[in-house]
């Protein structure tokens, strides 16, 4: 479902003369659909840059990025927007979101977007706040006013409203007390189970060993320096 080949990634620092800092290089990587593959390294060593060079939000030097089929190291915006709309769902720790706009229809969004009626929407995110310990009093309301506990349990929530065929998992279980990290990991397996291929980043140890099936440490990606 997700097939990285001879991925490279530099930034240009155009501060500093135009350096060229290369920070991952030759990567490779295959996510089988039902699999749970954990990004390790130390701080720095790319992981989160691997994983929005996936999203498209980076653009990678050379190799390609193949996500059910498209690749989008080299497909068009539009493509891409498609991708996430469809086939590629990102939980991130941060929710951007437009205001004022209710916590209900901002977890339903995605389905809408994918042409879900608006009830059945609703009742899918009405499911997941609840699961998700959000009170119903919030619902009405836009998460820009919440906690930032609360606003990372209804980012979850939108990322698992739509069942993506892919996901990419920023740091899911970050920060979260005991009952929700249950229900964020219960989430998780439930998506492997009906067989979603998923990339994440888990400093929780208990967590990554629960529900990833196995680890990629992103510094054996670093490029080679020069002795």
């Amino acid at each position: 479902m997700i097939e990285i080949e001879n991925l490279s990634k530099t930034f240009t620092l155009h501060n500093q003369g135009g350096a060229v800092l290369r920070v991952i290089e030759a990567a490779r990587l295959s996510v089988a659909p039902g699999e749970c593959v954990a990004l390790t390294g130390a701080s720095g060593a790319g992981k989160s840059t691997l994983m929005r060079m996936i999203y498209g939000n980076y653009r990678a030097a050379s190799g390609r990025i193949l996500v059910g089929g498209v690749d989008v190291a080299r497909a068009e915006p539009r493509a891409i927007i498609r991708l996430r709309r469809e086939t590629l769902g990102y939980v991130s720790q941060f929710l951007r979101v437009v205001p004022r706009v209710p916590t209900l229809d901002v977890v339903a969004e995605p389905l809408r977007a994918v042409g879900v009626p608006v009830e059945d929407a609703r009742e899918r995110a009405r499911g997941l706040l609840a699961r998700l310990n959000i009170p119903e009093r919030l619902w009405s309301l836009s998460p820009t006013t919440f906690s930032g506990g609360e606003q990372q349990r209804v980012n979850i929530a939108r990322g698992f409203a739509h069942p993506y065929p892919a996901l990419l998992l920023d740091e899911p279980t970050a920060s979260l007390d005991t009952a929700n990290r249950e229900v964020v990991l219960r989430l998780i397996e439930e998506a492997k189970a009906r067989g979603a291929a998923m990339i994440g980043i888990f400093h929780d140890e208990a967590a990554r060993a629960r529900v990833c099936d196995r680890e990629i440490d992103v510094s054996r990606f670093a490029p080679a320096r020069a002795a």
